[in-house]
């Protein structure tokens, strides 16, 4: 029989395929001997199971009878028994963490028999009618599909009735009276009562659970967090403990290490007399845990013990849940914690000089992608500004957008271009939509681990929470602080590093990361207070070591001296892509113009050398920025219309001309030309090597162009490294025939000019044929460089410019891509293609250097699939550069997701 059911004293940390990160680290913490309430883990497969059969494996319930009766045992009671009831909560815990995003109900047991039992043996009654009524609202939302806010409109009503605003002013009596209410709330919207059999109830909630994996929320997070739609969730049943039990009771939420800007020390929330729903979900304010250590020193300094303990155990920051009930502490959870790209690369630099990692493990724990996050700008402090209010700096950044009250709005308006903050009183797993299209989130209530915190930190958006000042009223769409009120549409900005909220629009400036990766350290550290110090020095740090570490060599994209430079400056150790395309815009269409118009041999060898004198200039300029270092010279790509003017503009302005008695011969001239290179799809058409082969002399005149500039450069003294690229090559005698004429030329320009020219001539590699054949291509090529933008389109079949905007956003909800396969490389198939092309490429001629080009040389998955398929070196846009320096170095240091201390998927 297949075990579907773990005790957990029978798992430990690396199970968590199996049971779960939730399920994986209480079993972990129960081997430690650390205090947590005893239960058992239903299994990711029982999860999988299920939700392919669509029905509960028989033997599942079989043995969760005998894990129950086992639990029951040890504890000395039975699931509610109306005498000394047990009770127990039914929690998700998938591989990776998904707060916010699944189901939890409390107080699984209780009935109107049990509630009874359960208030004498406590000596409370006003504890078991709200543990009841809590059971009632998390189990008709959850399990039953009631909607919530039935629920809470019964308390809000009770709450007027009484005259109080708090849930902990209402007494037993009310408690008693809002539990009819409640349940009179099931009896309406299901037809049916609610059901008072603990173990009907114990197995609904499991079911529940599982049918959790699969809500809209859960998938959309699943999308952006890149986690698989087919790991399922497990289901962790735990002895309820209870927070809610008086004064000396309470829940909370910590952190060994502050998630939000890496500070050492304890962080958390405390809630007295509270269950653990009620901190995660930001509708009270809570207390630090400081305050908990004036409430109940005792528990507060085995709190202090635990989270040191796990700390060292796990060697990370610890995101902790705990349970004081009546003055006895016990653990619920512990996982590796979420945390912001700042703490990201504090926390790695600390823990390397505590001697609990190495900087291998520590390269590991940061992703370029944090990286790129902390190189955004930030709010001027020089600016004048108008601050509103103050709130927790929950995630760091500077974000400012038209304020809006619900998702929806936030959807909207991201969609039609705008920039938006979500104001919320406090956010739910219902809200994810619009946190993930908002440029920041503003809450007036909760702490760092509420909902909104915690999931905008994972999603590196900007947060400020619990901002009290506040007054958010989401159905008049307004936000007011005293006399002044912000409406939907006003502009706000927040700052996530010191919690700030202000009016209007603010101004941004460089980030000192960004400062550091163009200017130096020092030029940084000068100025820097002692937080923005330990930040960049831990930067440096790292990314030294990948730079020490990687084996693939990282260049830039650029096409000017200016964007070379920057590349440079940013690390790059060279240009592995020039476009020369882009040489051709502004004033100098004129003349491209003037070589497609031509109409004899000798007027286009007239334009081409008007053209020359420029390029040459161009490249020189671009070879003094980079002496030294290799610099890949793209001919010609894009078909020549592309330099043109818009078809049916000239034949409007040719009519026009007719209209008016005017001469329409140049435009005539011209719209003949455009007319003549018309293509229906010119991506696949006279373009790239096609372009160069019907042109004569076009190649020849770059050719030249990049080889007397190379020549007058090594006159001067310098080192110029180039490299002539020839695009969109499907035929190796389309290379030999180009190479013939290239080779022709470089020979007379290094005689001529008593120099010698060693010019490598390669080809991109951006088709499938040229993938297929790159055994043969290799034969006339010094170099490959993948073209993955081109490659992508044309194995995939997509024109970029018009399938993302009409099908990309289905494709990825119904799960045909998780990730544009133009964002990240699709290593199924495109990789699979640029894997074969390297070893028939090398098998042709072993050690041809090859390269990446498109721009998923920056994006970090791709960098890895790089690496480990043996490339050279990947481009990419200045701004990325070190980027991929960071994930290159990461590729190259091979650490298990253990050893590494890593929390969820790449």
């Amino acid at each position: 029989m297949q075990k579907y059911v773990y005790e957990f004293t029978e798992g430990g940390k690396d199970q968590k395929d199996l049971l779960g990160g939730k399920g994986a680290n209480l079993a972990e913490m129960t081997r430690l001997g650390l205090p947590v309430p005893p239960g058992f883990t239903v299994t990711t497969e029982a999860c999988r199971r299920y939700l392919a059969d669509g029905v509960v494996p028989a033997e599942l319930r079989v043995q969760v009878t005998r894990a129950l009766r086992a639990l029951e045992d040890r504890i000395g009671r039975q699931l509610g028994d109306p005498e000394d009831p047990l009770l127990v909560s039914v929690r998700s815990g998938a591989k990776f963490s998904m707060p916010g995003m699944m189901e939890t109900v409390l107080n699984i047991g209780l009935n109107d028999a049990s509630v009874r039992g359960l208030a004498a043996v406590a000596g409370d009654e006003r504890f078991a009618w709200d543990s009841y009524r809590r059971l009632i609202a998390m189990f008709g939302k959850t399990v039953l599909d009631i909607d919530g806010e039935l629920f809470a409109d019964a308390m809000d009503a009770m709450k007027g009735e009484r005259g109080v605003s708090q849930d902990v002013d209402l007494t037993a009596g009310d408690l008693e009276e809002l539990v009819e209410a409640y349940k009179k709330v099931v009896q309406q919207e299901t037809g049916r009562p609610f059901p008072q059999h603990p173990r009907e109830q114990l197995d609904l909630a499991i079911k529940a659970v599982f049918d959790s994996w699969n809500t809209e929320r859960a998938r959309l997070y699943r999308r952006r967090e890149r986690i698989p739609h087919d790991l399922g969730t497990a289901v962790n049943v735990c002895t309820m403990v209870f927070g809610n039990l008086g004064a000396d009771s309470g829940t909370g939420v910590c952190f060994t290490r502050d998630p939000a800007t890496g500070k050492q020390g304890v962080y958390g929330d405390y809630l007295p007399n509270a269950q653990g729903e009620d901190v995660v979900a930001g509708i009270r304010n809570t207390l630090t845990l400081a305050d908990l250590a004036q409430r109940d020193r005792a528990s507060a300094d085995q709190l202090y013990s635990v989270m040191r303990r796990l700390e060292t155990h796990y060697r990370d920051l610890c995101d902790i849940e705990f349970t004081i009930e009546r003055g006895t502490l016990w653990m619920l959870q512990t996982r590796v914690g979420k945390r912001t790209a700042a703490a990201a690369f504090r926390i790695a630099a600390q823990l390397v000089d505590e001697q609990l990692i190495t900087l291998d493990e520590a390269l590991h724990r940061v992703t370029g992608e944090q990286l790129a996050r902390l190189m955004f700008p930030q709010f001027d402090p020089s600016a004048e500004r108008t601050r509103l209010a103050t709130g927790l700096a929950a995630s760091p950044g500077a974000a400012v957008g038209a304020a809006v009250f619900d998702s929806a709005a936030a959807v909207a308006r991201h969609a039609a271009g705008e920039h938006v903050i979500l104001v919320r009183r406090e956010t739910n797993p219902d809200d994810l939509e619009g946190m993930i299209a908002a440029a920041g989130v503003l809450t007036s209530r909760g702490g760092k681990t509420s909902h909104a915190a915690v999931v905008a930190r994972g999603m590196g958006r900007t947060c400020v929470c619990g901002a009290e000042a506040i007054d958010v009223d989401a159905a008049a769409r307004t936000a007011r602080v005293g006399e002044v009120v912000v409406r939907e549409g006003d502009m706000v900005a927040i700052d996530g590093s010191t919690g700030e909220v202000f009016l209007g629009d603010v101004p941004v400036i460089p980030s000192p990361v960004a400062r550091y990766l163009e200017e130096g350290l020092d030029a940084v550290l000068d100025s820097a207070d002692e937080e923005t110090a330990e930040l960049v020095v831990a930067v440096h740090r790292i990314l030294s070591h990948a730079d020490a570490t990687r084996r693939l060599r990282v260049r830039g994209n650029a096409d000017t001296a200016e964007d070379a430079a920057r590349a440079r400056r940013l690390g790059a150790q060279g240009i592995g892509l020039c476009r020369t395309e882009h040489m051709f815009l502004g004033e100098r269409r004129a003349l491209i113009e003037r070589l497609v118009l031509a109409d004899s041999a000798e007027a286009r060898a007239a334009a081409l050398d008007a053209l020359r004198p420029l390029q040459r200039g161009d490249f020189a300029d671009l070879f003094a920025a980079m002496d030294g270092l290799p610099v890949t010279v793209r001919l010609l790509d894009p078909p020549l219309h592309e330099f043109l003017p818009d078809r049916t503009e000239l034949a409007v302005r040719v009519a026009v001309a007719r209209e008016r008695g005017e001469d329409p011969a140049a435009d005539e001239a011209l719209l003949a030309a455009v007319e003549r290179l018309h293509e229906s799809n010119p991506m696949l058409g006279l373009r790239g090597v096609r372009l160069g082969l019907v042109v004569p002399g076009l190649f020849a005149m770059q050719v030249r162009a990049a080889a007397e500039a190379a020549a007058e450069r090594i006159a001067a003294g310098g080192r110029p490294q180039v490299e002539i690229m020839v695009p969109l090559v499907g035929s190796v005698m389309e290379l030999h025939l180009i190479r013939d004429e290239t080779d022709g030329i470089l020979t007379e320009i290094a005689e001529r000019e008593g120099v010698a020219l060693d010019i490598p001539v390669g080809t991109m590699i951006e088709l499938p044929r040229a993938a297929l054949t790159a055994g043969r291509i290799a034969e006339a090529a010094d170099f490959f460089s993948f073209g993955t933008n081109d490659l992508t389109q044309t194995a995939w079949g997509f024109s970029r410019d018009d399938v993302e905007a009409a099908f990309f956003a289905l494709y990825l909800d119904k799960g045909v891509f998780t990730v544009s396969p133009f964002e990240t490389l699709d290593e199924i198939g495109v990789g699979r293609l640029v894997r074969l092309a390297v070893e028939e490429g090398r098998r042709t001629r072993p050690g041809l250097k090859m390269g990446v080009c498109g721009e998923h040389g920056g994006d970090p998955d791709s960098v890895h699939f790089f690496h480990h398929i043996g490339l050279d070196y990947v481009s990419c846009s200045p701004f990325r550069v070190p980027v991929a320096r960071l994930e290159a170095g990461r590729a190259a240091v091979s650490l298990d997701d253990t050893a590494a201390g890593l929390a969820g998927p790449r």
